[in-house]
């Protein structure tokens, strides 16, 4: 068994921010969603591990993975020249692919649960595939599946108008190596795309068995920023302990689950968790709310934040309230005046400077 990580493709949705980091290493809890997709990879067992690369992402995706040494995998890269479909990154993949089955994870997918258990069912049984889904609220916004009472699909649907079914394709798939030949046999969408849809339809009519796996836990798609804050969110909720190995001074207040770096320092503030608070940040006068994340290296001074994705060497200051906010590394929001009692929500890229 080998594993497919897509990592490729332009992240418009959260642009600025992705025009200079793939949405792929937009930590969510300090940590890039990359990381947590390698976990279940190292978790499952699986020792090879191809990542799909665009030649705008390809840099910072292999500066962050390297070799793979931190998951005890090998990794190799695989350049997507253009983002021509999700069957197309695995046509690209063939040569690393070979004859293996495989599980292709969307590198931008945040799931609660591993995927071991389900890979030893995928390999125990006689299936070509099994698909991760989940129940959703608005199934128009996704490939949408319907079950047989076996558990096998019988219907996939992209982006359906009227939805025959609230199942929606999650971005973890299991595949035998049959899912080549259906690729083979498929033509690009009306988008100019080769759709695993069409490939994996194909597979069903070829006589291959499609499994359906429908998750019980929480899986976030983290596509928009409002994705980013929800996985932030479930995260700092779900996996955040109290650690405050860092200094915060006899004027400070830290309450409930924060974790706060050896080289962080506090001063004069209130930080109340679930928090994470990364290396050698500064906090001064002021207040750091529920589910806010401040990466490594960020300063905040007389300002109050809470339900934010703050990245790293930012400098938030004279800010009375910024929530629901997701601030891009290096970025500047300052105001010269204090007197100010309006909330700011903002999305900004990399080194941005806001002025309030």
């Amino acid at each position: 068994m080998k594993a497919l990580v897509l990592s490729g493709g332009k992240g418009t949705r959260l642009r600025p921010l992705t025009y200079t980091i793939p949405k792929q290493l937009v930590p969510v809890a300090n940590e890039p969603i990359l990381g947590y997709v390698f976990g279940h990879i190292r978790d499952a067992g699986i020792k090879e591990v191809g990542v799909v690369v665009s030649p705008e992402s390809q840099e910072d995706v292999r500066a962050y993975l390297g070799k793979g040494n931190r998951w005890g995998v090998k990794v190799r890269y695989i350049l997507q020249p253009e983002p021509l479909g999700l069957a197309h990154a695995v046509k690209t993949a063939r040569p690393f692919l070979g004859d293996s089955s495989f599980v292709m994870y969307l590198g931008d997918n945040l799931l609660a649960q591993g995927i071991r258990e389900f890979m030893e069912d995928f390999l125990a049984g006689d299936a070509d595939a099994l698909i991760f889904l989940k129940e959703v609220d608005n199934p128009k916004a996704f490939g949408v599946a319907v079950l047989d009472k076996q558990g096998n699909i019988v219907r996939l649907v992209e982006k359906p108008k009227k939805p025959p079914s609230n199942l929606a394709l999650v971005g973890v798939y299991f595949f035998s190596p049959r899912i080549h030949d259906a690729i083979d046999s498929i033509s690009p969408s009306a988008r100019g795309e080769l759709e695993i849809t069409d490939a994996i339809q194909g597979l069903m009519r070829s006589g291959g068995t499609v499994k359906g796996q429908v998750l019980d836990e929480w899986w976030l798609d983290t596509g928009k920023k409002d994705d980013f804050l929800a996985a932030n969110t479930v995260v700092l909720d779900g996996y955040v302990k109290r650690s405050v190995e860092g200094k915060a001074d006899a004027k400070s207040r830290v309450d409930g689950r924060v974790q706060l770096d050896k080289t962080a320092r506090v001063t004069n503030s209130h930080i109340r968790g679930p928090v994470v608070i990364g290396k050698r940040c500064t906090i001064v006068d002021s207040f750091i709310g529920p589910y806010t994340t401040i990466g490594h290296g960020t300063r905040v001074v007389n300002s109050a934040i809470e339900h934010s994705v703050i990245l790293d060497g930012c400098l938030i200051a004279n800010i009375p309230r910024l929530e629901d906010s997701l601030i891009g590394r290096k970025a500047r929001v300052v105001r010269e005046e204090t007197n100010h009692s309006k909330a700011l929500r903002l999305l900004i890229g990399d080194a941005n400077v806001v002025e309030v």
